[in-house]
This record gives structure tokens, sequence and C-alpha cells, in this order.
């Protein structure tokens, strides 16, 4: 996301409390970007993010399914809106699922995924993994796109030296990736390694 983009939320408090470990269907969620989106890169980008969301629950946070999905959910429509409603990216989606009563979680989660364009701090270790996520997956495929073998062989060497060439996928904000790793205990290296792990089989 651009910094030339300000789309702060105005709040820091989303959803209603009661509806806590009410879900979307993933079905549901499916459907919703199919008529939302129909840039087939981007709907990409958000089904790497849920993968990398999941697979972190349940491996690093030890998350029972119900909670996987909860993260799962966020990476899937934390950018629905991007493509239809650039205007009011985070707002229409946030709203949506507000109007849908889901899970305050999720949510905050995805008003949390970009702290400097929406307002909103990550707090949770699911809102703060969100934020990991989302810039460093894209440049990975970025950086998997113009290899021939893609994914194969690809090392955090390799990934490492592209973040510091300005030049490559100028669009992906440096800056953001420093922050939002600065924020929890695990370095960059050890990021990278899980993002190439998981999301080469992502489709």
């Amino acid at each position: 996301m651009s910094s030339d983009h300000h789309f702060n939320l105005g709040r820091t408090e989303f959803g209603d409390p009661t509806n806590a470990g009410k879900l979307m269907s993933l079905e549901d969620a499916h459907r919703l970007l199919g008529e939302w989106v129909s840039n087939e890169r981007l709907q990409l980008h958000m089904k790497q993010v849920a993968a990398l969301m999941k697979a972190w629950a349940i491996e690093r946070e030890g998350a029972d399914p119900k909670t996987a999905q909860a993260w799962e959910l966020a990476g899937l429509l934390h950018d629905a809106d991007w493509e239809k409603f650039p205007e009011t990216h985070c707002q229409k989606i946030v709203k949506e699922l507000e109007e849908r009563c889901i899970d305050p979680v999720v949510i905050h989660c995805i008003a949390a995924h970009g702290p400097k364009y929406f307002g909103v701090e990550p707090e949770s270790m699911m809102d703060k993994m969100i934020y990991v996520f989302d810039e460093l997956s894209g440049f990975i495929h970025a950086a998997a796109l113009i290899r021939p073998a893609g994914y194969e062989g690809m090392d955090i060497k390799s990934v490492s030296k592209k973040l510091k060439t300005a030049s490559f996928a100028a669009q992906v904000n440096r800056e953001d990736i420093t922050d939002a790793i600065s924020r929890i205990d695990q370095s960059l290296e050890d990021i990278i390694r899980f993002i190439l792990d998981h999301q080469k089989e992502v489709h």
C-alpha cells in the first residue's frame, strides 16, 4: 500500500462484543471475495495471507480450529474492498463484517493491518501477524514471479537482498515491514522462512 493513501478509520473499537465467537463460513467469505474482487492477483494475495495466518495460528500459537479460522478469515478479507471501493478501503469491509455480526476480534485484526494508514494499532498477536505478513507476503510473491523456477530453490538470502534493492517492488513499503517485525519476538529471517515454507502451495 503506497504511503500517499491515508484511510484513517477514525475509531479503534469495532463490532459488538456480544458477537464474540461468531465467524463467517469460509464459503461465505470466498463468495464475498468473488463479488468484490475480480483481480486474480489481489485474490491470490488474500488467499496467501489467509494461509499464512492459519498456519501461524496453528503451528506457533497452538490455536484450536475455531481460532485458526478467525485468523484465516481476517487474512482472507483484509483487502476485500481495495479493488471495488478504493476510496473507502478498510471502512467498507469493516462495516460489512459489523453488519454480519462477525466477532470483533476478526474486524479489529483487519482494521489493524496498516496502522500508519488506518490509525489502528495492532494489539493482539493476531493483529501483529497480519501486519507482518501483508507486505512481506506480497513482496516474496513478486520476487518468485520473476524467477524461472518460481518459489523452487528460493532462499532467505535472495529475499533479503531484494528487500535492500529499493527499485525492486518499489511499491512495497520497507518501513512498514521493519515496523511490523519490530512488534514481534521473531527475526525477519524467521518470518521470510515461514512465508517461503507455507506460501508456495497457495494458488
